[in-house]
């Protein structure tokens, strides 16, 4: 069965979303697409999602009705899309080869922190969800403290006391 709403591929869907001056990188349109979708807040529509995307009150004037269906099928492409990699559990955080180091803290804090807990949350601050899913979700802030102590411990540390050792050398 063919779905109604094709995905336009990503190089497409970042123009697109150039083209309406939307701020938020696809990687983060994706992650917050996929919170909501498993977001218990089943008030939550995809148009409450795309709205998020530009600060209230700059979201794109669509000038014709056949630009809106445009704009509302292309992001309805991709909603149906990660709705997809949900149902098959396949859903991945973005690839990110290409970046520095520096670059991909940035991009995982913005998959993570801007866009799925953005889209799980939905906008509701007191969002009632079952003891072991907070767990999971506060899990993910020790598993980067885990991460930070483990760089620091296992890099830092060492690189700093071989810094102390060769100053008292000279």
């Amino acid at each position: 069965m063919q779905r109604q709403n094709e995905y336009i591929g990503d190089d497409n869907f970042k123009k697109f979303l150039d083209h309406y001056d939307c701020k938020v990188p696809l990687e983060v349109v994706k992650m917050r697409f996929a919170g909501a979708i498993c977001s218990p807040n089943f008030e939550l529509r995809p148009t409450d999602v795309i709205s998020s995307f530009w600060p209230e009150g700059l979201s794109p004037r669509l000038e014709t009705k056949n630009e809106a269906e445009l704009f509302f099928k292309f992001f309805m492409g991709l909603w149906d899309k990660i709705f997809e990699d949900i149902g098959f559990n396949c859903l991945k955080l973005s690839k990110l080869d290409a970046l520095t180091p520096e670059e991909r803290a940035d991009m995982r804090y913005e998959e993570i922190a801007l866009g799925f807990l953005e889209g799980f949350w939905g906008g509701l601050n007191d969002l009632k969800i079952p003891a072991y899913l907070g767990e999971v979700i506060d899990s993910l802030d020790k598993m980067v403290q885990k991460a930070l102590s483990f760089i620091v411990e296992n890099f830092a540390l060492p690189r700093i006391r071989q810094i102390g050792t060769d100053s008292l050398k000279n």
